[in-house]
């Protein structure tokens, strides 16, 4: 059960911390606020206080401080989560894993590499370039690794090189007893016991801290070649797409972004784009292949309707494409000034992506819902980007209904309430809809690991 740590006790958590890390434990009010709220309409709640960390022994240190007194412990890497993951509705301590951002070996013949939790997606990257390698997992954001791998994060290449759970060979971590575990080697395969890898990856903090992080890493592809086209219906969209997954095309993105997000990225990125429901994609291999993938793509295209379509392969116009994409939470949120953003996600098999994505639409334009659309497609995850005035009794309850609603579609559609977010505090409602008695194991674990409660309280499926 949910149990806050007694004023007194965390009292004494936040003295014993201060007296070895001095001015790295905040309880300044700004910093407080910034480690308690995320970007989204989940409410949010400050730490008590926050440890700026700068490695696994100090963040031990703090997770056996915290476990002795029962103080609450929220990891922290960049703050770019949506699900309130590190918000911190019991008090206790947050520890910012942002200054450990240490590369600590690549293995460049092995294609693989271990870093410290607060390493950047971006940061990671722009040190493999010169060996010809990259990291692919692209959640938007510049988010760190450690909290990518805590919420088993996915983005627009997953359709051909996986998420977080493909790509995570091992972790480091300290558990909530205190102690420091690996959970594996550098091996690609093992057979020996229980994968506590694939236990941590996802967990979002409830069972243990993520310190460190082995990952797959890839040969930089010889040519890419982006593309973007307009199709004359969401649903010819997603049909383009599943018909180019199952006659094995190996696409490395295709993101679906819906007419008003394309009049966003127009406004906010300068882009000059058809509005109308658009596929963005990209072909990773060599100069022949990536280019016989795009014109595949074409054709299939083509035939639904789709077009025109533009290909482009100089690096400067394949990111300024990409960017308007990455930048579709902050487009849509400059159409909508003085509204509350609620940024969404659902998965289903693609099969049924069309009908989940237009019967979302449906119901939103039968509310008066602006609710723009954006979908990693070619694994069936998408987003819908809520807005509206909190104020607005009436406009609140329509939107939560049509969330509501959109998640027990996708769930009954043999889906998922969430394909990449997490579970946070925002979605723990949804858990039990999704998994029934599979809920009560998960539970098990979690009291296994954390028999005192401390690691993350309120979130995921934590008691």
């Amino acid at each position: 059960m949910d149990t806050p740590a007694t004023k007194t006790s965390t009292t004494r958590t936040i003295a014993e911390l201060r007296s070895w890390l001095g001015e790295r434990l905040s309880t300044a009010p700004a910093v407080r606020e910034q480690h308690g709220k995320d970007q989204t309409w989940n409410p949010g709640a400050p730490p008590d206080a926050v440890a700026f960390v700068t490695g696994t022994a100090e963040v031990q240190r703090i997770v056996a401080t915290c476990a002795a007194n029962g103080t609450p412990v929220i990891p922290y890497g960049t703050g770019t989560s949506l699900e309130g993951h590190f918000s911190a509705p019991l008090g206790g301590i947050s520890i910012d894993l942002s200054g450990m951002n240490r590369i600590l070996e690549v293995n460049a013949a092995d294609l693989d590499c271990r870093v410290e939790a607060g390493v950047t997606r971006k940061q990671l990257n722009t040190h493999l370039r010169d060996q010809g390698l990259f990291f692919p997992v692209d959640p938007g954001a510049d988010a760190s690794i450690g909290g990518m791998t805590a919420t088993r994060a996915s983005g627009t290449n997953a359709v051909r090189y996986g998420t977080m759970r493909e790509n995570v060979l091992n972790v480091t971590a300290v558990m909530a007893n205190g102690e420091i575990i690996r959970t594996g080697s550098r091996a690609r395969k093992s057979s020996a016991g229980y994968d506590l890898t694939r236990i941590l990856v996802g967990s979002e903090g409830t069972l243990g801290v993520i310190t460190e992080v082995a990952l797959r890493l890839y040969g930089i592809p010889e040519s890419i070649v982006s593309a973007v086209c307009p199709f004359p219906s969401v649903e010819a969209c997603c049909t383009a797409t599943i018909t180019a997954i199952q006659m094995g095309l190996p696409v490395a993105r295709i993101e679906l972004v819906d007419s008003e997000h394309v009049k966003a990225f127009n406004a906010y990125s300068n882009l000059d784009l058809a509005v109308a429901p658009t596929l963005f994609l990209e072909f990773h291999g060599t100069a022949a292949s990536a280019q016989e993938q795009a014109e595949t793509f074409m054709a299939i295209a083509q035939d639904l309707g789709g077009g025109p379509y533009r290909m482009a392969t100089r690096e400067e116009d394949r990111q300024k494409l990409w960017q308007a994409r990455h930048d579709a939470f902050w487009a849509t949120k400059a159409l909508m000034p003085g509204k509350e953003s609620f940024a969404t996600d659902v998965c289903v098999p693609i099969s049924q992506l069309a009908e989940c994505v237009t019967e979302t639409q449906r119901d939103l334009a039968a509310n008066g819902l602006y609710g723009p659309i954006v979908g990693h497609v070619g694994d069936g995850n998408f987003h819908v980007v809520l807005y509206c005035d909190r104020n607005d009794a009436e406009e609140f309850r329509r939107v939560k209904e049509v969330y509501g609603r959109m998640i027990e579609r996708a769930i009954a559609m043999g889906g998922t309430c969430t394909g990449e977010h997490g579970i946070g505090s925002g979605k723990r409602a949804y858990l039990e809809r999704e998994h029934g008695p599979a809920l009560a194991f998960m539970r098990e674990v979690k009291r296994a690991f954390d028999p005192g409660n401390v690691m993350n309280p309120g979130k995921n499926a934590a008691i």
